[in-house]
C-alpha cells in the first residue's frame, strides 16, 4: 500500500525542513519537495493535503506507566478536583454515587496533591475516606503514585494494623499512637494487594484499548512503559500475552518497548530464563531494560536526598532497595546483555545507582550498554559527571517542572536545587536526553511537556527555574522523538522522516517552531499515524 503526504512543513528530524513524503508497506519510502514526491506516483495512489501544517515524526514517551495509565482511566480522575481538599471530597461522593462498586470491587481514583489545596495542607487520611463511605474499600492514588490514601474497610481487608511494622522502603502513615492514618507510602502500598481483586487478560486488554487511544489523541505513537509494577500479582505472561493478542488483532495503536520491573533475584531469573531479553519482540511489542524503582518522590518527601528536607528536617526519605541488592540485580541483568533503567529523584538514591551500574559495567565491560536514569531531578555536579563518563541515558520528564518549580528548593534546599534538572547540561556533555511524562503521574500532553522543556516555566508563568538548562525548540523535539529511539536502540528504525523509517508521523495545526515559547502548549494535534494508517 503506497500513499502520498504533500504541501506540509515537514520537520524530518534532522534539522531539516522538506515538504513531501512516499509511504510505502508503513515505512518512509521517499521525502522532498512537492514536486519531486508527487513524480513519484500515479493518479490511482491516494494524496493527502497536509495544507500546509507542520508535521514530525511520532512522539515517543519515554517513561510512562501505559497500563497503569489505562486503569487510572477506568477510575475517579483526581488531577481535575484537587485545587482543596473539601473539593476532592466531594468528588469523591459524586464519582461513588454514580459509579458504585460491583460487590468486592474497589474504588479508585488516581491525581490528588495536597501541595494545590487551598483549605489545608495536609494529605487525605482515613478519616476523610471513611466520611465518604465505609461500606467498600477506597484507595486514591496521589499524583506521584508514590502514596495513597485508603479508608478503615481496605486498611481491614488488607490486615493493616497499629502492629503491622513498616515495609522496607515505605512507610505506614500513623497517628493516635502507632494507628494507621490510611497513608501508605511507597512499599507499604504492596501491603494493599493481596486484599485487591485481580484484573484478568480481558480487563488487561481493555485498559490498553482505552490507554492507546487517548495516548494517540495527543500525537503518541511509541512509549517505553512500566507495566507489570502496575499490578504485581499479575504474572508478567499475563500482560505480555494481553499486549500481543492486540498486536495480532491490530487493535495495538501505539509501538511499547517494555521497561520490565522487577524486585527479585528469582522472578528477573525466570523471566530472562524465558527468552525476555532487551531487544526480544516484534516493532509493536518489544522487551526492553530491567526497571528498578530507586525511591520514591519529591513531591511526597520519599525521595531519598543526602541531606534532610529543608522543609521536613525529620527525614531524608529513602531508597526502596538496599544497596547491595540493587548491585546484585543491575548485575545480574547486565551480565545477560539486558539493558537497565532505574528510577532516581534524590541525590543519594543516586549514588547507589551509579555505584550499581559502575561495579557492573567493570565486573563485564559493554561499550553500547545504554543503561539510564529515570526523572534524574536532585543532582550535585559530581553525580553529572559520573553520568558522562559513564554513558548513561537520561529520561527526563521536564511536564514535571510545571508543579516541581513551586518545590525544588523548599523540599531539597537551595544548594541541592541549583545544580539540579540539568538536563541541558548533560545534553551538551553528549549525554542522550530524552523526554516522556511518567503517566498517569503526568498527562501524557507532548506540548505541555515541549514547553516547559523550553521555558523552564510552569503553565501559570511559576517560574523559570534554571533558565540555563532550558532547551531549544529543536532539541526539545528530539528529545520526545530521535532521543526516545535512543533509549530503545532504535534510532535507525524510528525518531526521523527518512527513507527506510518506520512511518510514524504527528500532525500539528501549528509550527512550534513560529509559536511563542509560553503558547506551545496550546498547539493542537491535528493527526497522528503510525505505520502510514491514521489512528
Amino acid at each position: 500500500m503506497r500513499s502520498v503526504f504533500y504541501n506540509g512543513r515537514v520537520w524530518t528530524g534532522d534539522h531539516t525542513f522538506q515538504q513531501a513524503f512516499l509511504i510505502e508497506d508503513g515505512l518512509f519510502r521517499a521525502v522532498g519537495s512537492d514536486r519531486e514526491i508527487l513524480a513519484l506516483a500515479d493518479a490511482s495512489v491516494p494524496r493527502t493535503d497536509l495544507a500546509g501544517r507542520f508535521v514530525c515524526p511520532g512522539f515517543n514517551d519515554s517513561h510512562m506507566h501505559l497500563l497503569g495509565y489505562g486503569h487510572a482511566l477506568q477510575g475517579a480522575r483526581l488531577a481535575e478536583h484537587t485545587d482543596s481538599l473539601s473539593g476532592l471530597l466531594a468528588h469523591v461522593r459524586e464519582y461513588a454515587a454514580e459509579n458504585p462498586p460491583r460487590p468486592g470491587r474497589w474504588l479508585t481514583g488516581r491525581g490528588w496533591n495536597q501541595d494545590y489545596f487551598t483549605d489545608t495542607s495536609r494529605m487525605p487520611d482515613r478519616r476523610d475516606l471513611d466520611a465518604v463511605s465505609t461500606d467498600f474499600p477506597i484507595l486514591l492514588t496521589r499524583a506521584c503514585g508514590h502514596c495513597c490514601a485508603v479508608n478503615s474497610r481496605a486498611l481491614g481487608l488488607a490486615g493493616i494494623t497499629a502492629d503491622t511494622p513498616d515495609p522496607e522502603g515505605g512507610a505506614i502513615g500513623r497517628s493516635d499512637g502507632d494507628e494507621p492514618n490510611g497513608l501508605l507510602f511507597d512499599n507499604a502500598i504492596g501491603l494493599l494487594t493481596a486484599a485487591q481483586p485481580l484484573p484478568d487478560k480481558e480487563d488487561l486488554k481493555d485498559m490498553i484499548r482505552l490507554a492507546c487511544r487517548a495516548l494517540n489523541s495527543y500525537g503518541i505513537t511509541s512509549v517505553q512503559s512500566d507495566d507489570y509494577s502496575v499490578f504485581r500479582a499479575v504474572p508478567f505472561e499475563t500482560v505480555n500475552a494481553a499486549y500481543r493478542e492486540l498486536e495480532e488483532s491490530g487493535e495495538l495503536t501505539v509501538r511499547v518497548y517494555e521497561q520490565a520491573n522487577f524486585t527479585s533475584l528469582s522472578d528477573l531469573r525466570r523471566f530472562i530464563k524465558a527468552g525476555n531479553v532487551t531487544g526480544a519482540g516484534s516493532d509493536m511489542f518489544r522487551i526492553g531494560p530491567l526497571k528498578l524503582l530507586g525511591d520514591g518522590s519529591l513531591g511526597s518527601r520519599t525521595a531519598h536526598l543526602s541531606r534532610p528536607y529543608a522543609d521536613r528536617p525529620d527525614t531524608c526519605g529513602f531508597s526502596l532497595f538496599a544497596p547491595e541488592q540493587m548491585k546484585e540485580l543491575v548485575r545480574f541483568a547486565h551480565a545477560r546483555g539486558m539493558q537497565t533503567a532505574v528510577h532516581a529523584i534524590g541525590d543519594a538514591c543516586l549514588d547507589e545507582v551509579l555505584d550499581a551500574i559502575e561495579a557492573a559495567l567493570a565486573e563485564h565491560p559493554r561499550p553500547d550498554h545504554r543503561h539510564g536514569i529515570v526523572h534524574c531531578q536532585i543532582t550535585r555536579p559530581d553525580q553529572l559527571e559520573r553520568i558522562i563518563r559513564l554513558g548513561l541515558h537520561v529520561y527526563a520528564q521536564s511536564i514535571f517542572l510545571d508543579y516541581d518549580n513551586r518545590i525544588v528548593a523548599p523540599r531539597a534546599g537551595e544548594e541541592l536545587a541549583a545544580s539540579s534538572y540539568a538536563w541541558k547540561t548533560l545534553l551538551r556533555a553528549g549525554v542522550s536526553v530524552s523526554n516522556g511524562s511518567d503517566c498517569p503521574v503526568e498527562p501524557p500532553d507532548v506540548l505541555r511537556g515541549l514547553e516547559c522543556a523550553v521555558t523552564r516555566t510552569s503553565l501559570d508563568g511559576t517560574g523559570p527555574y534554571r533558565p540555563a538548562e532550558a532547551f531549544t525548540v529543536a532539541e526539545a523535539l528530539e528529545s520526545f522523538t530521535v532521543r526516545g529511539a535512543e533509549a530503545s536502540f532504535e534510532e535507525r528504525r524510528k525518531g526521523r522522516i527518512a527513507p527506510g523509517f518506520l512511518a510514524d508521523l504527528t500532525v500539528l495545526a501549528r509550527d512550534p517552531f513560529g509559536t511563542p515559547p509560553r503558547e506551545l502548549h496550546t498547539i493542537p494535534v491535528a493527526a497522528c499515524y503510525l505505520a502510514g494508517r491514521r489512528v
